[in-house]
């Protein structure tokens, strides 16, 4: 599931076997706060979030994998704000393993990418096979 708020700040997501909540602010200040009670359980130790610049992504396992549900919603009504992107929709009949290894590949991709680590060194490159640039800069003799 997708919350589309542009440059959000103090975003927070809590995913737990029955519900999700989220809550986060708009550059304007303004506080945008959901809770979705789930139609059945979730494996939230295998749910994750990953925050993007447009949106908060929230990718979330059900916990009987193979089971259908009629809405993602326990209750009956659905949220006007709520809709399906049929875009990023999974059928859970259709080819599971080549969707869920899509679905894990996407999900680790996102892991690396916001994993930050310090940049590679760089001294064990061989400088005498690499092509030689001349910057020249116009410079002011001393007086």
């Amino acid at each position: 599931m997708e919350f589309c708020v542009e440059d959000s700040s103090d975003v927070h997501v809590l995913i737990e076997d029955h519900r999700i909540v989220f809550s986060c602010k708009n550059p304007d200040g303004v506080e945008f706060y959901n809770e979705i009670e789930f139609y059945a359980k979730v494996n939230c130790k295998d749910s994750q979030d990953k925050r993007s610049g447009r949106s908060i992504t929230c990718f979330v396992r059900k916990w009987k994998e193979k089971v259908a549900w009629p809405r993602l919603t326990k209750e009956d009504i659905k949220p006007a704000w709520l809709s399906v992107d049929f875009d990023n929709w999974r059928d859970w009949e259709g080819d599971e393993e080549v969707e869920l290894a899509q679905v894990e590949h996407y999900a680790e991709l996102l892991k690396k990418v916001s994993t930050k680590s310090p940049p590679p060194a760089m001294d064990d490159l061989d400088v005498s096979k690499t092509c030689s640039l001349t910057l020249r800069f116009p410079f002011s003799p001393e007086k």
